[in-house]
């Protein structure tokens, strides 16, 4: 069986997205996150059953 072949293989979806987003992201939810995240909010945004907007992580203070 190969990963294609898998129920939870999802294809590979190359976006754009500028560096000074991109690593800030990575740096709050991890590296590995990413994509969970990216895809709680597209199901959010199409208002699919249940689902629900992302919780973001409290602001930092300024002056930390």
């Amino acid at each position: 069986m190969t990963p294609a072949d898998r129920s939870t293989h999802t294809p590979h979806r190359p976006i754009r997205i500028e560096e000074d987003l991109w690593k800030p992201f990575g740096d709050l939810v991890g590296d590995r996150n990413r994509s969970t995240l990216i895809r709680q909010f597209i199901a959010w945004y199409l208002r699919r059953p249940g689902a629900k907007l992302p919780e973001r992580p409290p602001a930092r203070r300024a002056d930390t």
